[in-house]
């Protein structure tokens, strides 16, 4: 029982053993996917030219690579939808625009008729009407300005949001780094038990 035991448990160990140190190097190098590359190449040994890689390390390289494209494909979505909004806003302050340049082009050509639906008006009242309108529009459009401000604020305040919480993973990350060192210490501490119980009975 024994001799079919310490086999499979010595296997499990180095399993556990590389991925800590691959958690443990990933930490010191550069924690790109570039870097986590590059590192995973530097570990791997060579065989008549071929590189044989560690599947633990390829496993948590794949991961990575895995969450920074999921991280992407999520950005850009929000980033899409942020541009879709601002394009359909933009096309109605083009609608707005190109009809205050047409009723000021109207309004130019029939400068010596002031007339506003069949109805003939003196000078001072067609200004004031016309002065209206460019008032109404102005302050419309001054109001959507103010909520592209404020679509510009919120996306901000989601971009410092998703800074903190990247931060926190980060810390997360070195904290579970720490701690597996710590358990692989103290396991590596109970084998050195269990090997000096073991020669002793010897």
């Amino acid at each position: 029982m024994r001799k079919i035991l310490l086999p499979i448990i010595t296997i499990l160990l180095i399993n556990f053993t590389a991925q800590a140190q691959l958690k443990a190097d990933t930490s010191k190098i550069d924690p790109s996917l570039r870097g986590q590359y590059q590192l995973l190449l530097s570990k791997s040994k060579t065989l008549n030219g071929y590189k044989l890689v560690n599947p633990s390390r390829l496993s948590v390289f794949w991961q990575n690579v895995r969450d920074s494209l999921n991280t992407d494909r999520k950005q850009l979505v929000i980033t899409r939808k942020k541009i879709e909004d601002q394009g359909k806003e933009i096309s109605d302050l083009k609608k707005q625009i190109s009809g205050t340049e047409s009723s000021l082009a109207n309004s130019n050509a029939k400068l010596n008729e002031i007339s506003f639906l069949g109805i003939g008006f003196t000078k001072s009242n067609y200004n004031l009407v016309v002065w209206g309108l460019i008032i109404a529009l102005g302050a419309a459009l001054a109001i959507i300005i103010l909520r592209s401000a404020k679509h510009i604020h919120e996306a901000k305040y989601r971009s410092t949001l998703y800074d903190e919480i990247s931060q926190e993973y980060q810390n997360y990350k070195v904290k579970a780094n720490d701690k597996e060192k710590k358990l692989a210490r103290e396991l590596q501490d109970e084998r050195n038990k269990l090997d000096e119980l073991k020669n002793r009975g010897k």
